[in-house]
């Protein structure tokens, strides 16, 4: 009996070790390089701050006022949570490094009214906008074909 205690009382010290590392690890994570301006995040977002291919976080706001200047404006929406997403952005971000275009990110889990205000179906979507208006969009994982992808992000460039 006294051996399931000690074992009981272990399990509850590494459970409440594990909780404590992770809230200071988060806690970090949010005051380093938090792009959202808030610490209310899902957790696989606070995931994603530090993750190189996650660096161009761009809120809603501040993405309307880059379309409506009329300038060239790709808009990457994407989910953490999103299997395709974590799939396809490591290989799109080099890509438009190569072909010298940026991509703002939205976090459509964190703001989700950009599902209803880009039409959004499925993430990742891809979204080029110029003079204001989408031009056009490419959805879903596109990492196998890196020729559409270059093909996409050479019209931003026009």
């Amino acid at each position: 009996m006294k051996k399931l205690g000690i074992i009981a009382a272990v399990i509850v010290v590494l459970f409440a070790a594990i909780i404590i590392l992770t809230n200071l690890s988060n806690q970090s994570k949010l005051s380093d390089s938090n792009p959202y301006g808030t610490t209310d995040l899902q957790q696989s977002t606070i995931d994603f701050l530090d993750n190189e291919f996650y660096q161009n976080i761009i809120q809603p706001e501040a993405l309307k006022e880059k379309i409506a200047t009329g300038e060239p404006v790709v808009a990457y929406m994407f989910s953490p949570e999103c299997p395709h997403c974590k799939n396809f952005t490591p290989n799109l971000m080099p890509i438009a490094d190569e072909v010298g275009v940026h991509i703002d990110q939205l976090n459509i889990l964190e703001y989700q009214a950009g599902w209803n205000e880009y039409g959004i179906e499925y993430t990742p979507t891809l979204i080029y906008f110029n003079e204001g208006k989408e031009v056009n969009r490419i959805v879903g994982d596109y990492s196998s074909e890196k020729e559409k992808v270059v093909e996409f992000l050479e019209q931003a460039k026009k």
